[in-house]
């Protein structure tokens, strides 16, 4: 091809000369683009980076190109309803539709292969009854909590202000608001936007510890306990791992690192902000344990717990028997499977670090059953929850409440663009460029945050209705089938492996 470059070239230049001098002088505009695009041949030709621009001088753009959109013409033209990756086009759009307030019904009939061996349904009653009115609610706080909290059961998972766009944070935090329903800061740190609209707040503890943090990294007490105060900040979460990137630390690129970001955060602005993989004074159990104690004393007796993503299960269990030991235990336990995570990981750390969600939910509250511990720690249940089947789903499986992140991203009006990591959200959602982020109206989103939420809940009791169960505490297990064999999920959730596994 660049020979055919060398050669077309000149030939093109001298023609339309030629054409312009004894025709139209007209043509000799075409000058203006011609020479440079023959001026980028050139030194396509000599540059030493791109092997396709060095062989394809001008035609090795469209590849980039073509790759650069390969998403959009992926999502827009090429995936079915029930693709899509993490989430599928019907998912999505059942969210905008609930965010939007408008008819989220499906119609013809279910496009899902019911006869595979993923497939999964919900064993109604012949004796349904009409959904109740009250939204269910849990109260989160162990016997060593001063200041228990009543949570819904589906909240707004963890995001922090730098990862998400300032106007997406406050949307976030009004439906919070007005939906009665928690809001989960990230490790970034309670910034003005978490505060400005007042909705309850979950304050989590990185192992940056962003906003109680020394100018040297180390955790700064005095800090803490000024900010964990405040009202609206209702609980305290100490993220140990997350699904995303566990054994990681989370990840905040040079450019959306502003002034006001690193004032927040307490690091220097404009650089690539990489927490340390783990907490530098934990460990082993005693020290986290310790620590949860001494964050719970800082606030005045608010629920502590703290979130993992689970690895090795025998640190788990061990863990669990020193709570038991020294009488110390977190006020609720915060459960992210390995698909969970909204922002930015390597790829071998998102595809083949930790375990799903599932697995890990039955293990920590199997383990927490045998030790006696599960009335006094809840569980909540972070990774894929957008449904309010998988919200039902979640509770059998051993959770108490739900957490869910990019759920209420879609609610926003995130489009799955996969573009969180580069600063180029085209919704204004994960992103701090000012002229995106004005696209994102807070008043408008705020109702849509709202409406997702009380949407799925309304969902949620309509399922419930249909087993003629009222609460999501009567939930169990055996209500799943496979849809292939018609046999009870315990079949496939609680296995012999995982059971003997917590007995060890």
């Amino acid at each position: 091809m660049r020979h055919t470059f060398y050669f077309l070239t000149p030939l093109i230049l001298i023609a339309v000369g030629l054409v312009g001098y004894y025709y139209s002088s007209d043509w000799l505009w075409s000058y203006t683009v011609l020479i440079p695009l023959a001026f980028i041949g050139f030194y396509n030709r000599v540059q030493r980076s791109h092997t396709i621009l060095r062989n394809f001088p001008l035609l090795g753009y469209f590849r980039y190109f073509f790759e650069m959109i390969s998403p959009e013409i992926q999502q827009y033209f090429i995936e079915r309803s029930t693709d899509g990756k993490p989430y599928s086009r019907n998912h999505r759009a059942l969210v905008y539709r609930r965010a939007k307030n408008v008819n989220d019904t499906h119609p013809f009939g279910t496009q899902m292969d019911i006869n595979n061996d993923h497939y999964e349904a919900l064993r109604h009653s012949i004796y349904a009854t009409p959904p109740v009115k009250e939204f269910p609610r849990v109260t989160i706080g162990s016997s060593k909590c001063g200041q228990p909290y009543s949570a819904s059961i589906l909240n707004i998972s963890a995001m922090s202000f730098g990862a998400l766009s300032k106007n997406a944070v406050r949307a976030l935090n009004g439906g919070a608001k007005k939906g009665g329903f928690y809001h989960n800061t990230g490790e970034g740190g309670v910034s003005d936007y978490h505060l400005a609209e007042g909705g309850d707040l979950v304050w989590q503890i990185g192992t940056g510890y962003f906003g109680c943090r020394t100018p040297e990294g180390d955790f700064s007490p005095e800090l803490f306990a000024e900010k964990a105060a405040n009202p609206v900040v209702k609980m305290i979460e100490l993220k140990i791992s997350q699904g995303a990137k566990p054994g990681h630390g989370g990840v905040l690129p040079a450019i959306k690192n502003n002034e006001e970001i690193a004032r927040i955060r307490g690091v220097e602005p404009h650089t690539m902000i990489i927490s340390p993989p783990g907490h530098k004074n934990i460990r082993g159990p005693e020290d986290l344990l310790y620590f949860i104690q001494n964050l719970r004393e800082l606030s005045k007796g608010k629920p502590v717990g703290f979130k993992l993503c689970v690895g090795r299960t025998e640190e788990f269990i061990a863990l669990v028997q020193k709570m038991k030991a020294l009488e110390i235990w977190p006020d609720f336990i915060t459960v992210d499977g390995a698909e969970g995570g909204t922002g930015a990981a390597p790829l071998e750390f998102s595809d083949s670090v930790g375990l799903p969600l599932e697995p890990a939910l039955i293990f920590v509250h199997s383990t927490l059953l045998k030790y006696g511990l599960r009335d006094e720690v809840k569980v909540i249940a972070s990774g894929k929850v957008l449904t309010a089947f998988s919200i039902l789903r979640m509770k059998a499986l051993g959770a108490d409440i739900c957490n869910s992140a990019r759920a209420f991203m879609f609610s926003l009006g995130c489009i799955q663009a996969l573009r969180c990591n580069t600063n180029d959200c085209p919704t204004g959602v994960a992103t701090q460029n000012a002229m995106l982020t004005k696209g994102l109206v807070v008043t408008d989103k705020i109702d849509r945050v709202y409406y997702f939420h009380h949407n799925t809940i309304h969902a949620v009791l309509e399922l419930l209705g249909a087993c003629g169960l009222s609460h999501t505490e009567e939930i169990t297990i055996d209500m799943f089938v496979k849809g292939d064999e018609m046999v009870a999920l315990t079949n496939r959730y609680f296995p012999d492996s995982v059971l003997n596994r917590v007995d060890e």
